[in-house]
């Protein structure tokens, strides 16, 4: 199964569309921001479905995960040296991306569960994720949105590091 994760332009709290490979709208994704970002995914009726939420005062960045209101585990972005690593404490999947951070696979082991591509030359992020099952689409939808968090927690440092 094929996503593709838009990013609303001038969305100031990161809003995204996911469609699938026709076109086909599946979600939305409202974020906000209340003592860290708030992701929650919302199924085409407009009813929320899942949400990730940033654990502030971290030194790494974390997220809560939840599915309707339950909180099934976290995701924790790893200390590595050059490619990003992201480890989930609700399954056995690990995130591992390249050098230049726009494609990233999460695996259960050594099977391929979805692999992440960042396409370039968009206004808004955009991603398209190939998820091998269908089951299996709302938690990698999940996790980019972590990875796109994270990214923002990163130049959200050092836009404030250089301005200091």
């Amino acid at each position: 199964m094929k996503l593709l994760f838009k990013q609303r332009v001038f969305s100031l709290f990161g809003n995204f569309d996911i469609y699938d490979e026709t076109g086909a709208e599946l979600y939305h994704v409202k974020g906000k921001f209340a003592f860290g970002q708030k992701l929650i995914v919302h199924d085409i009726n407009g009813n929320p479905i899942a949400k990730v939420r940033e654990r502030l005062f971290t030194i790494r960045p974390q997220f809560k995960i939840y599915e309707g209101d339950t909180y099934i585990g976290k995701i924790v972005k790893r200390i590595t040296l050059f490619t990003p690593k992201f480890k989930m404490t609700f399954s056995n999947w690990t995130v591992k991306g390249n050098f230049f951070q726009l494609d990233y696979h999460i695996l259960s082991g050594e099977k391929v569960v979805a692999t992440i591509s960042k396409e370039i030359l968009h206004l808004g992020d955009t991603y398209q994720i190939n998820v091998a099952d269908p089951n299996d689409a709302l938690r990698a939808l999940l996790v980019v949105l972590s990875i796109d968090a994270a990214k923002q927690r990163r130049d959200r440092r050092r836009s404030t590091n250089f301005h200091s």
